[in-house]
């Protein structure tokens, strides 16, 4: 799921080679946590939250799929 991210979010993005994709555990959860550059995360979240949460839904979704709960989050 995180490779799918990954490149998903790099076609969004002006700078790709700064974006990264890291998966860790909390509470039994998979929490993928983005990084991009400071410039694109505008891009990343889009207007009114339209792009993260369109992301979100894909990482839910491929989850579902994996038998997995995933998390997206934005890294500051």
């Amino acid at each position: 799921m995180a490779e799918f991210l990954l490149e998903v979010v790099r076609r969004i993005v002006e700078d790709p080679g700064a974006v990264s994709v890291e998966e860790l555990e909390r509470d039994g959860d998979a929490v993928l946590r983005l990084t991009v550059a400071e410039s694109d995360r505008g891009k990343v979240i889009g207007r009114q939250g339209r792009i993260i949460r369109s992301l979100r839904t894909l990482a839910r979704a491929g989850g579902a799929r994996e038998g997995k709960r995933y998390l997206l989050e934005i890294a500051e």
